[in-house]
């Protein structure tokens, strides 16, 4: 058995996957994250490192059109190295938003412009038809109208499955009532727990939805690289598994349920296989009530390790 596949499967419509994937948005250097003092990921290495992870049993990728920075595609280094990979690797892509080519964030697209970000994701990953779109709402109060003109795409065969990403409880029904979702993705992880809170991680699970939390390990960081860990409930635990803070972290999203994914994201190749080894980890009840636990952390500096 793989290291991915330690923490079992799930199922993204017909498309049965490990519950450990990959996040492809820092393989696009620091561009992505709104800095350009960070050197561009060389495209070889960028290349070994995706099929490092497929190796050790990832078979979901999460991209985007809009993870690129000045020098790199996070989608065109996918499709170079599936290239010349001969397993099979579902890929979810993410449609909605989009940047100009300075890298400026534009507002949502309209419904008729959602088949331009469908092709043009078609055309960076070398594809006929995409296994998964999600769309990613701001926060508009319905998704239906864009929702349905993905559910026409998906009629046409251009997209297999469709989920949503940065979305409320009510929005999943209203999606749901157009075309079947297989996924939702928002952030969620031990810092940041509102979709318990709403009760959409428990909706998830009922209607067998995957539930893939985004933001596990950087918390509240968000789309910064995760702090030197400070929680000391995560630290006991960690010393009791021999294991990093990360994969901890890691660890106790998995244990939220069967449907969760994981889909952590990294151009370092050894905390690549730190977090795919999460997957093996079984955290005790014990763990898990301390984790639960009001925190106990030191934010007096939050120097990155």
């Amino acid at each position: 058995m793989s290291a991915a596949a330690a923490a079992g499967t799930w199922k993204l419509g017909d498309l049965e996957v490990n519950r450990v994937g990959y996040g492809a948005m820092r393989l696009t250097g620091n561009g992505m994250l709104g800095n350009s003092d960070g050197p561009p990921v060389d495209r070889d290495a960028a290349v070994r490192l995706l099929h490092g992870a497929f190796g050790q049993g990832v078979d979901h990728v999460d991209t985007a059109a809009f993870y690129f920075s000045p020098l790199r595609s996070a989608n065109e280094l996918i499709n170079r190295a599936l290239s010349s990979w001969r397993g099979d690797v579902v890929v979810a892509t993410k449609v909605g938003p989009g940047r100009d080519p300075s890298g400026e964030w534009l507002p949502m697209a309209r419904p008729d412009r959602l088949r331009g970000q469908v092709e043009e994701n078609l055309r960076q990953l070398g594809r006929d038809h995409l296994d998964v779109v999600n769309l990613r709402s701001d926060g508009t109060a319905s998704i239906a109208e864009h929702f349905g003109a993905l559910a026409e795409l998906r009629e046409e065969g251009l997209v297999r499955h469709l989920g949503l990403s940065n979305v409320r409880p009510h929005h999943v029904a209203e999606a749901q009532a157009i075309a079947p979702v297989v996924c939702v993705q928002n952030a969620y992880g031990l810092d940041w727990r509102r979709a318990d809170e709403n009760g959409l991680v428990d909706l998830c699970r009922e209607q067998g939805i995957a539930f893939v939390p985004f933001f596990a390990v950087s918390g509240l960081r968000r789309e910064a690289a995760a702090a030197r860990e400070r929680d000391a409930r995560v630290h006991t635990v960690a010393r009791a598994h021999d294991a990093t803070p990360a994969q901890i972290r890691l660890a106790w999203t998995l244990h939220r349920g069967p449907h969760v994914l994981a889909i952590p994201g990294t151009t370092n190749a050894a905390h690549l296989t730190e977090n795919i080894a999460a997957a093996t980890l079984r955290l005790t009840d014990e763990d898990l009530t301390l984790l639960d636990e009001p925190d106990d952390v030191d934010d007096t500096d939050d120097a990155d390790a």
